[in-house]
């Protein structure tokens, strides 16, 4: 197998200033959040953090490292992003392992001696790469199947080496298991897990250090920053969900504060646009089956008959701009055929649009405003980690329609901030949208409701404080 030429890639991290909490935390709180950045400040005086993953854009984890790594340049301390790269074949093997750890069967391949020998040939030269830079007292945090592989070259070098899993199932299975098995023997030394909820822990971690962390979503990024009405109508009239009309407001802050536009358009598959005033139903993810679009299309053509001019709305990303995810075009495409074989008229209230990942943070600013316009947010997940479109559309002041798996649960309080449904009951799902769509009022308190509950417990602040938490517990090296 011919090596990588460059097994890792460093991505730019922007500083961002923490004085911006300011406008979403109490003063009490701010002031808290304040003391915890000089602390980590003076620990980590000297040293390095190192985030690696698998891809920059178009995912969640990419989506939250890029602040959290942001916020603490912002506190002067030294961080880098860098992302490992691989062969189309390495990354059929990690979705694999993906899918093995949601318990789910996913192309049904193996996990013998020939794939781990593709793993190693992508982890272990990454590995050895990175141990050239790290020195004793640095932290090394490797997110999710990809990176475990480097974890052997790592953990000799005298840098502490935490494995942080985003993915996890309720209730293990065999596939599960084959999954942990296949990644056990590459951390058995590293100096702590970090999962995401309680019951994604390993069995058989007794005795090692172990914490929870729930993702996260910052406040003030593209896809969550403030969008007056007129910004969200522009947008979606630039991207062609809606009809004609003004879009010289299509606009939006950057991550660095400086203004930009949306110019680019989607790629919608769509008998036409939205018509002006209809409610809307919305499912932003991956293009991934156990995001499982076409049960979201089942639930909402069979089950949602009032309003009678209620749409869905099906978001993901451009496919070929993500680059850790082997089935992301193969599922589009089934989408795209169950879209087709629709009746005409159901056919033109579903709408499926591809987003383009050109400008990752135009593309966030494209989902911000598809999910401002939304009267609903759902996420039909088969299984999931922990759901970041949730957090996403709680922010946003909408009421949630979500399957109770994974870090779901953690988000969404049934009967207050959404309901949860079971992911295989279409029926039950298209009956809790249209008690919404058909109650405004009662989905406004909803959505007023999920706000509140991701500003308490699931912004950056909240993430970076776990973080600061378990680095201190690490027992740091004094740097060489």
């Amino acid at each position: 197998m011919a090596a990588i030429e460059r097994p890792l890639t460093d991505v730019p991290v922007t500083r961002l200033q923490i004085e911006r909490f300011r406008e979403v935390l109490t003063e009490e709180e701010y002031l808290d959040f304040e003391d915890l950045a000089e602390r980590a400040r003076d620990l980590l005086r000297g040293r390095v953090i190192w985030c690696v993953n698998s891809t920059a854009q178009g995912g969640g984890v990419a989506e939250m490292l890029r602040p959290l790594l942001g916020y603490t340049r912002g506190a002067d301390i030294d961080c880098r992003w860098l992302v490992l790269q691989g062969r189309p074949d390495f990354f059929t093997i990690t979705k694999r392992l993906h899918n093995r750890l949601h318990d789910a069967e996913g192309d049904g391949g193996p996990l013998g001696e020939g794939e781990r020998g593709e793993y190693e040939a992508i982890t272990g030269p990454a590995g050895a790469t990175l141990a050239g830079f790290v020195r004793p007292g640095d932290v090394v945090l490797l997110h999710d199947p990809q990176t475990a592989g480097m974890a052997p070259a790592l953990v000799g070098t005298g840098a502490h080496v935490v494995w942080r899993a985003h993915i996890g199932v309720d209730t293990p299975g065999d596939r599960a298991r084959e999954g942990w098995a296949f990644l056990r023997p590459y951390l058995d030394e590293v100096d702590a897990f970090v999962f995401s909820r309680a019951a994604f822990i390993w069995e058989g971690l007794d005795g090692r250090p172990v914490h929870l962390v729930p993702p996260s979503i910052d406040a003030f990024s593209a896809k969550n920053q403030q969008l007056s009405r007129e910004a969200v109508l522009a947008i979606l009239r630039v991207i062609g969900l809606l009809g004609a009309g003004p879009v010289d407001e299509a606009l939006f802050l950057r991550q660095d504060g400086t203004p930009a536009r949306v110019d680019r358009p989607a790629t919608i598959l769509q008998e036409g646009p939205v018509p002006a005033g209809v409610p809307i139903v919305t499912q932003v993810s991956r293009w991934d089956r156990l995001k499982d679009p076409i049960g979201v299309v089942r639930g909402f053509v069979d089950h949602v008959h009032e309003p009678e001019d209620a749409h869905l709305v099906l978001v993901g990303p451009d496919t070929g701009a993500v680059t850790d995810d082997a089935e992301g075009a193969e599922v589009l495409e089934e989408v795209r055929e169950a879209w087709r074989r629709l009746a005409p008229e159901v056919r033109r209230r579903v709408h499926l649009v591809t987003l383009p990942m050109d400008d990752a943070e135009e593309n966030a600013a494209m989902v911000n405003a598809i999910q401002r316009y939304s009267a609903v947010v759902v996420q039909k997940s088969l299984a999931e980690g922990f759901g970041l479109t949730v957090a996403e559309g709680m922010w946003k002041g909408r009421p949630m329609v979500a399957s109770s798996v994974g870090g779901i649960q953690d988000q969404v309080v049934e009967g207050e901030t959404g309901y949860l449904v079971d992911p295989r009951d279409l029926e039950g799902f298209g009956r809790a949208l249209t008690r919404l769509l058909c109650d405004p009022e009662h989905a406004d308190r909803l959505g007023a409701a999920a706000q509140a509950r991701i500003r308490s417990g699931f912004l950056e602040n909240r993430h970076l404080t776990h973080w600061a938490q378990i680095i201190a517990g690490l027992s740091l090296r004094t740097p060489a």
